[in-house]
């Protein structure tokens, strides 16, 4: 019979940090784009008697990434090499920290289908990161423009207890971090990285366990689907009377599976000792409190306050604060509007017509050629009915192609709203003569056709009736 198991997961998180230089020489990060070993020096390719200094930049913004996480910010940490050979790592070992690490015991809240969650975080330390392998058939070439890089590593406790909470935590996580600009969060880049560390125990159990690890995931569906495929092949090993192997797993994207890399190391097997070339860090308070002050509002806290201040559901909330820029922009339409218009309706206008011509053109809202200013121009005509909200919405089409404001396009194009209720009569009445069937079947009880009625006499106005007092008329009329 096969037994009901409980997924338990810790992840370990690198990213790397939004610096100008490496984290321990004067070489350019900007390397994306540019030749092999284009981007190094005799430091970072590990030449004999080069020595590292440490950039103070990487500190801070780890310090940041740390506050922003509720960690304790430690009053010294040390640097280690940990010791390890891969083609990609030039000196044979990695500098890291390990036993005394700059942030320590924080937490981080994420939603679940049960409410609020609080996720610990074990640690976030400093690192360098590796270069790069690329595979051409028998040969494999390395590239090590990426060797040297700050890394933040940000490692869970092993709190996640399904996939849909471990994908909250990595969006919530990236969310902050892409929020402090401690890093790019750009996935595709390989700006941040992922490893899971899963074991199951049957429901109910209080033991932990053998736990697996799977690196160097990088997306949110790798993440997903190398945990559904190892939940899968340990239920079935655990369900036969196997045990479970704690053993390092890679993930064939195209595969779909999951293979072993090698045994698990533990601590002792990379011999971490102190870097004997780097002093200790010792992290002022003052230094600290600067840095705590410098942190902009984090997404829960501001969505908690768009909820407070302006009226918006969880979920409305949530789209506007997920991108900083557009929470930014959003703010700056509510103050410009002031109280011609409420910020709920602001906020349905923003996700509704603002979000569909950016898509339709596939920009950011940082690529929008409308300001804040103008579109909060657009939505005053709207509010004081100088125009409707279907003429809006063809004026901010308008206002998408030529960069023009509003109030231009609108008295350019006549587009004013026509709210002369003798104006209006007569067009209700020409509607009305043209559709003596449709009259009589409202009048023996299909009232639903007003909202056509209504149609036909915005269609007849082309588009600029005042929708309240052609309602109004027409159930004078029909009744």
């Amino acid at each position: 019979m096969a037994i009901d198991y409980e997924l338990i997961v810790g992840m370990e998180v690198h990213a790397q940090l939004s610096t100008q230089s490496k984290m321990f020489c004067g070489c350019s990060t900007d390397s994306w784009d540019s030749p092999p070993n284009s981007h190094t020096c005799p430091v970072c390719l590990a030449m004999p008697g080069m020595l590292p200094v440490i950039n103070e930049e990487a500190v801070a913004q780890t310090i940041r990434a740390g506050l922003a996480l509720n960690c304790t910010i430690a009053e010294d940490a040390v640097f280690a090499r940990k010791n390890y050979n891969y083609p990609d790592l030039p000196k044979g070992y990695q500098i890291s920290q390990y036993e005394l690490p700059l942030a320590v015991n924080g937490w981080l809240d994420i939603d679940t289908a049960h409410g609020s969650k609080r996720i610990g975080i074990t640690r976030a330390h400093l690192e360098e990161d590796t270069g790069k392998l690329v595979h051409d058939g028998d040969v494999s070439l390395v590239d090590l423009n990426r060797a040297g890089t700050p890394l933040l590593e940000i490692v869970s406790e092993p709190d996640l207890r399904t996939i849909d909470e471990v994908n909250e935590y990595l969006a919530r996580l990236r969310q902050i971090l892409i929020y402090i600009g401690a890093s790019s969060g750009d996935l595709e880049k390989g700006a941040m990285r992922m490893e899971a560390n899963l074991s199951l125990r049957p429901r109910g159990s209080s033991e932990y366990g053998v736990k697996v690890e799977i690196k160097n995931l990088n997306s949110f569906r790798a993440v997903r689907n190398s945990l559904e495929y190892e939940i899968k092949r340990q239920s079935a090993l655990l369900d036969a009377g196997g045990e479970v192997e704690q053993v390092t797993m890679g993930w064939l994207e195209q595969e779909g599976r999951t293979y072993v890399q090698r045994s698990k190391e533990s601590a002792h097997d990379y011999r971490y000792f102190p870097e004997p070339d780097l002093p200790p860090l010792f992290v002022e308070r003052t230094w600290v409190h600067e840095l705590r002050s410098s942190l902009p509002e984090l997404p829960l806290a501001r969505r908690a306050r768009f909820q407070a201040d302006y009226g918006l559901s969880q979920t409305d909330a949530d789209i506007l604060v997920a991108d900083q820029s557009v929470a930014d922009y959003y703010e700056r339409v509510v103050a410009a509007v002031g109280g011609a218009m409420d910020a709920k309706k602001v906020a349905n206008w923003f996700m509704g017509d603002l979000f569909r011509l950016l898509n339709q053109r596939d920009l950011s809202l940082t690529q929008s050629p409308i300001s804040p200013d103008q579109f909060a121009a657009l939505l005053k005509l709207v509010a004081g009915k100088t125009i409707n909200a279907n003429t809006g919405g063809k004026v901010l089409d308008a206002m998408f192609r030529t960069g023009e404001d509003a109030e231009t396009i609108v008295e350019r194009e006549g587009l004013a709203q026509v709210s002369d209720a003798d104006v209006l009569a007569r067009a209700v009445d020409c509607v009305l003569a043209d559709h003596p069937e449709d009259v009589a079947r409202y009048r023996e009880g299909q009232t639903k056709l007003l909202g056509w009625f209504i149609g036909q006499v915005m269609r007849e106005t082309r588009g600029k009736a005042n929708p309240g007092i052609v309602r109004q008329v027409l159930l004078e009329r029909l009744g």
